[in-house]
């Protein structure tokens, strides 16, 4: 079994930075991919980022390409979401899932454990 806890969301004004981070126990942190999810009020579950089991492999939605960076250290078994040049329309619960396998996904059928989410909120 996995357990995934974010921390690190808040509220920030437009352009401003934040970054979330996810720690992970259970099943060894190497063996899958990772990702970051995001649900604004009134809206579906949206793809944010992914990595593989390595971090040799990303993928971002187009709407955060260029402003958000994921990434993920195996030896404290923590995944990141560094988010810059924040938006209003970024404001969100953001959750950190784990992939069933080890290579990146934009599905949320391809993960089986959640987060809690953390709040982000920018304002105009």
């Amino acid at each position: 079994q996995v357990r995934l806890v974010e921390s690190g969301g808040g509220w920030v004004q437009t352009g401003g930075s934040l970054r979330l981070s996810c720690a992970a126990s259970g099943r060894p942190f190497s063996s899958y991919a990772m990702g970051w999810f995001r649900q604004a009020p009134g809206k579906e579950l949206d793809f944010v980022a992914t990595i593989n089991w390595i971090g040799s492999i990303i993928d971002y939605a187009d709407s955060v390409k260029g402003r958000f960076t994921i990434s993920r250290n195996n030896a404290n078994n923590t995944l990141y979401l560094q988010m810059d040049s924040l938006k209003p329309e970024d404001t969100a619960v953001y959750y950190c899932a784990a992939a069933a396998a080890r290579y990146i996904s934009r599905s949320t059928s391809d993960y089986n454990r959640w987060g809690q989410g953390t709040q982000v909120t920018v304002s105009s």
